[in-house]
Formats: C-alpha cells, sequence, structure tokens
C-alpha cells in the first residue's frame, strides 16, 4: 500500500487531524487506567498485555500497538498512578498557608487516599515488595515516584520548620521519615491484619509527631477529628432542672 504523500496530508480537514489524536489518547487512557485497576488488586507483576486486552475488550495486538510491551505497560501504571496521588494529595494541599497548615492537609488528604487503597490497595506499597531487589525500568519507575513524594514531604516539613512553627533543632527528614512510617504502619494494620481502630491510631501518631517537634512558642492546632476527641463529655445526669 502506497504511503501518503506530505500533499495528501495537507489535503486533510484540519477538523480530521484533531479528531485523529484524541481517540488515540483515549483509547490508551482507558486501557492504563483498566491496567491501573488490575493492578491494584494484582500487583504490578499481575499485569499482563492478554489481561488488560480481556478487560477492555480489545485484541492483545491492539493493547500492544499502544505500549511495545509489558514493561512499558507497568511503567506508564506506575507514571499514571503518581499523577493522581498528586493531584488528590499534593496539589490540594499548596491551597493551604506554609507552615504546619500545609503540612496538615498533606497528611489529611494522604489519609483519605489511604482509607480508599485499603480497600482496592497501593502500588508504591505492592510494587516495593515486588520489585526491591529487581534493578530495570519499573524499579526506576517506582523509586521516582515515591522519592519525589517524599521529596515534597520533606521540604513542607522544612518549610513549618523555617517559619518557627517546629523546634529549631528539628531534623526535616527523621520528622518526615517518622510520618512516612505512620501511613507504612496504616497499610499493614489496617490492610493485612485488617485490626480496627488503625486509622485512629494513625491520626493520634500524628499528633504527637506534632507535640513532640512543635516549637514552644507555636501552640500546634489540633486537627478537627482530634478536636472532637479532646472535647469534655457533658454529663447528662448532672444536669439541674431549670
Amino acid at each position: 500500500m502506497p504511503r501518503p504523500t506530505s500533499a495528501a496530508l495537507k489535503a486533510v480537514p484540519a477538523s480530521d487531524k484533531v479528531r485523529v489524536l484524541p481517540k488515540g489518547r483515549q483509547t490508551k487512557a482507558a486501557i492504563v487506567d483498566a491496567a491501573l485497576s488490575l493492578a491494584s488488586q494484582m500487583g504490578l507483576e499481575g499485569l499482563s498485555i492478554g489481561a488488560v486486552a480481556e478487560l477492555t475488550q480489545m485484541s492483545k495486538s491492539g493493547v500492544f500497538a499502544h505500549f511495545g510491551s509489558r514493561e512499558e505497560l507497568q511503567i506508564s501504571v506506575v507514571r499514571e498512578y503518581y499523577q493522581r496521588f498528586e493531584q488528590e494529595v499534593f496539589f490540594p494541599a499548596l491551597q493551604a498557608e506554609r507552615g504546619l497548615p500545609r503540612l496538615r492537609a498533606l497528611f489529611a488528604n494522604w489519609m483519605q487516599r489511604v482509607a480508599v487503597e485499603i480497600q482496592s490497595g497501593c502500588i508504591f506499597i505492592s510494587g516495593a515488595a515486588e520489585f526491591d531487589d529487581r534493578p530495570g525500568p519499573v524499579r526506576d519507575a517506582l523509586v521516582d515516584s515515591v522519592k519525589s513524594w517524599l521529596g515534597a514531604l520533606d521540604k513542607a516539613v522544612a518549610l513549618a520548620k523555617d517559619m518557627g512553627e517546629l523546634r529549631a533543632d528539628t531534623d526535616a527528614r527523621q520528622m518526615a521519615f517518622e510520618i512516612h512510617g505512620l501511613i507504612l504502619a496504616l497499610h499493614y494494620e489496617e490492610r493485612f491484619l485488617q485490626n480496627p481502630g488503625a486509622i485512629r491510631r494513625a491520626e493520634a501518631g500524628f499528633e504527637h509527631i506534632l507535640a513532640r517537634y512543635g516549637s514552644p512558642a507555636t501552640v500546634v492546632p489540633l486537627s478537627p477529628t482530634a478536636a472532637r476527641k479532646r472535647a469534655p463529655k457533658t454529663n447528662r445526669s448532672s444536669r439541674t432542672k431549670e
């Protein structure tokens, strides 16, 4: 079949040229979405061109045409997962004031996402178990994504310290490490061990971290959840009738 000439391509209406790319992108986005759904349940190693083709009701060759290999599909899933993580956790927190309000927003958004992932699974955590000792592009994509997020968390802690809301001797990396540890423990306790109250304990752990690292000159505001828990309970029996 002869290849179209440049003159023939120029003769194609602009509207038709515009329609070709979005359709291809939409198809690829649908494939990645389906693959992400599978990876959340089965892990990145559970992904296969055949399984994704079956889920999207496409041919294997159709899926392969968009990615070329199983490894490329896995990397695309990691990148898509990270983009969604940014949109749900990081970017909304930027609307909060710098310092502790932003750090609180980051943690609160992270907890909201974890509440969903307890049921569906976390690509970062399952991927770490699958690729911790397997060098390669997929592991690199996972490491880059996690490091980028933890770097943002480190920066939020350091900013709160610079603003005088944390002790001058605060080790920002240590504090971020402890916050990250809460999330990892929450996944293990809630998803694997199915221990009740794990979310509440993670929230309490965060408050303890803030209290421990907080500057003496700064009154660390409680989150709405913590404030409700510390509010004094009214004893109805002690009320006097008017």
